[in-house]
């Protein structure tokens, strides 16, 4: 036994000596490996450590153009040299450095540059000083409270507050050029070029700049693009702006969110603002790659950018600029004849009244410069930014309001004669002797008294020659409700930002409701005016305005126009309460003011056999003055005339609406009928136009048209 058990043990080392020596080839082998791959791979492997995050970054595109309705280029993208600087991770000092090169090239506006930059600046340049402005006590006392960054950030507050004007002074232009370009510098994000200069880049600054780029890292000459306004000043209130030097400081949050750089220009006002998520395009991707010092190792790119989608506008670029000449001539007129001083601003609507297009949206205003020079300038937006007292015009609402409340049914008359309510002037038509009108004849001859007696029905009055008359406050909200069925006293719903919906008289004493339904009490502003006449025209429906038809894709290479991607279609707001055969009585005395003799609008339409059927409403307000010249007249502004328009054609099938708006037309007795005379011209410029793009022309010169007035009319 015992020798059995020697013997079996005697296996043991054998075996353990077996397992050592596997072990020992094993770790041979693994040596050998780690060996290879520190040798062969060593440095691949050391740059893959030293690798960090790849960042991705956006590029800007050029923004989309906009067009007219017949395919004319309104707004383009124009080349410029720029000058560009991208922080790959650069120290203070480096910047600085870098600026102070680039001072010497180029030449830097320095008018954006704050005294707080100068301050900063000025500490940069003389650390020694600025350490002697806070006394090591004054250190010591703020360690009590303070530590950290915070303690560091109360000390350099009071190095800046310390800073004389004497010391900043010391700033040479020189100095504040590089303080202007190292700002650029220090405002943009890490790896995003950041535009130093892209306005009035000379040749020779680029060239120089260009051949120096190796001395001037993170430096980079580039082309740009700015805005390029096709037809100038026209509508471009109305287009908008777009800013200059990247993203608006009081939206930077706003567009920061949604993925925009510091850089980039976003529109600033109006169309190009509403529409920037269309305009502003896809940017270009890359991702670069960095080390651990944040140096780019490599730039990937990951997507191709795309420049913004193209904008197709509603307006007619030939008509618009003809109306906008009718409307300079006929203010150059009026105020020649009526000797007024305060009349300086027109405005023109013209609408598709079926679908809510705007072919035209003009407006002119007279303005006086510092030298005291006077000169037109426009004020297209004035179409939907100021308001009025309208007059007549709104008759049709009033109407309409009559039938709706049960005040009066059609044919209803009422004797036009002045109406006296006690203690107050007696108030009456602008002409004396209409005798007996109906709810037609009283649009035809805009008679005040049948809409003085229909707002007295409606406020559940009861009238009496030179007797107190008591209404129900309730009746100017029952008017006031049905003029916004046609979009009187509301926003319109324009695709233009800050329209304006009116003023709205907080009076409710009877006289006030009387005046209310001749429209010379509310306000409303000539985009309202054509949005109401539409809704007539069409027959009900309050048609939401729009000046883009069209968002397509960019224009092809060839200059071909970009497929469509989204179309912008008609919208019905609201439609009107009432019958269908009540509208038709409203259209036909509109109908009637245009085309039969007596009408208020006769003589311009009527008279000389204009042979597109118009209809249309006459409006002259009474007003008080307060426009820019009010302060010269105290506490009492001048009583002065507002004169309107609005019309459509052909009576039977409309196609075109207009909204004229006259402000502050004259005072006193010195009339003249710029509303009418615009409307007019206007109507047939349309109408011309259309006849010469069927016979294939282009001839669309309005220039020696005739002004077509007729001095000897009487006027409301």
């Amino acid at each position: 036994m015992n020798q059995k058990k020697k013997k079996k043990k005697s296996h043991v080392p054998f075996r353990l000596n077996i397992l050592f020596f596997i072990v020992f080839v094993l770790f041979s082998i693994l040596i050998l490996r780690l060996g290879f791959v520190q040798i062969v791979y060593g440095d691949d492997y050391r740059r893959e450590i030293e690798r960090t995050e790849d960042r991705i970054v956006n590029n800007p595109v050029p923004r989309g153009k906009m067009l007219d309705r017949t395919g004319k280029i309104i707004v383009d993208n124009t080349p410029q040299n720029a000058i560009t600087y991208t922080n790959s991770g650069a120290k203070q000092d480096e910047m600085l450095k870098v600026a102070e090169l680039l001072a010497k090239l180029i030449e830097k506006d320095t008018d954006k540059v704050q005294e707080r930059d100068k301050k900063d600046y000025w500490i940069l340049n003389n650390e020694e000083r600025a350490n002697e402005k806070v006394t090591d006590e004054e250190i010591d006392k703020l360690k009590e409270t303070l530590e950290g960054k915070e303690l560091d950030k109360e000390i350099y507050k009071l190095k800046l507050d310390r800073i004389t004007e004497e010391e900043l002074n010391e700033l040479t232009a020189f100095d504040l050029e590089v303080l202007a370009i190292y700002r650029d510098f220090t405002s943009g994000y890490a790896l995003t070029p950041q535009i130093v200069k892209n306005k009035d880049v000379t040749d020779e600054e680029f060239a120089v700049v260009s051949e120096n780029l190796q001395l001037l890292p993170g430096v980079d000459t580039t082309t740009d693009w700015e805005r390029y306004y096709t037809f100038g000043d026209t509508l471009k209130s109305v287009l908008g702006s777009v800013s200059d030097d990247g993203l608006p400081a009081e939206q930077l949050d706003y567009y920061l969110a949604r993925d925009y750089s510091r850089n980039d220009r976003v529109g600033k006002s109006q169309i190009e603002l509403q529409y920037e998520d269309v305009l502003h395009g896809q940017k270009a991707k890359v991702k670069n790659v960095t080390d651990k010092s944040g140096n780019v190792l490599e730039t990937i790119p990951i997507s191709e950018g795309k420049r913004g989608k193209d904008l197709v506008l509603s307006i007619d670029m030939d008509l618009q600029i003809a109306v906008e000449k009718i409307i300079e001539e006929e203010l150059k007129a009026a105020k020649g004849k009526s000797g007024t001083t305060l009349l300086d601003r027109s405005y023109v609507v013209l609408m598709d009244p079926r679908t809510g297009e705007i072919l035209s949206m003009a407006g002119k205003r007279i303005v006086k410069k510092e030298n005291g020079e006077r000169v037109i300038m426009d004020d297209a937006l004035g179409n939907i930014q100021t308001t009025y007292n309208v007059g007549s015009t709104v008759k049709g609402a009033t109407i309409m309001t009559g039938y709706n409340t049960g005040a009066i049914r059609p044919g209803d008359t009422f004797y036009d004669t002045p109406v006296k309510i006690k203690g107050t002037p007696p108030k009456k038509s602008w002409k004396s002797g209409l005798g007996t009108m109906s709810d037609i004849t009283a649009l035809k001859f805009s008679s005040n008294v049948y809409m003085f007696q229909t707002a007295i029905r409606i406020g559940g009055g009861t009238y009496s020659y030179d007797r107190p008359l008591r209404l129900e406050p309730e009746g100017f909200s029952t008017i006031r409700d049905s003029f916004a069925q046609y979009g009187l006293g509301i926003k319109t719903g324009i695709d233009l930002p800050n329209e304006q919906s009116g003023f709205k008289g907080n009076g409710t004493k009877p006289g006030f409701m009387l005046d209310l339904v001749i429209g010379q009490y509310d306000t409303y502003s000539n985009m309202q005016l054509a949005q109401y006449v539409s809704t007539i025209a069409n027959g009900g429906n309050r048609m939401e305005p729009h000046i883009v038809k069209e968002i397509r894709e960019p224009l092809m290479d060839n200059g071909e126009i970009g497929p469509i991607i989204e179309e912008i279609e008609p919208k019905v707001l609201n439609r009107v309460e009432g019958k269908e055969e009540w509208l038709d009585r409203v259209q036909e005395g509109f109908r009637k003011v245009a085309q039969e003799p007596g009408g208020t609008a006769y003589s311009s339409f009527g008279a000389k056999g204009k042979d597109y059927s118009p209809a249309g409403k006459t409006g002259t307000a009474q007003a008080f003055y307060d426009g820019p010249e009010r302060s010269k007249y105290g506490k009492i502004p001048p009583e002065v005339i507002n004169l309107s328009y609005v019309g459509y054609a052909p009576y039977d099938n409309p196609e075109i609406a207009i909204a004229v708006l006259v402000p502050w037309a004259y005072q006193g007795s010195h009339g003249h009928y710029a509303n009418r005379n615009i409307a007019e011209r206007a109507l047939d410029t349309y109408f011309e136009l259309k006849k010469q793009r069927q016979a294939g022309t282009n001839n669309t010169d309005n220039s020696n048209q005739d002004e077509q007035e007729n001095d000897g009319e009487e006027t409301e």
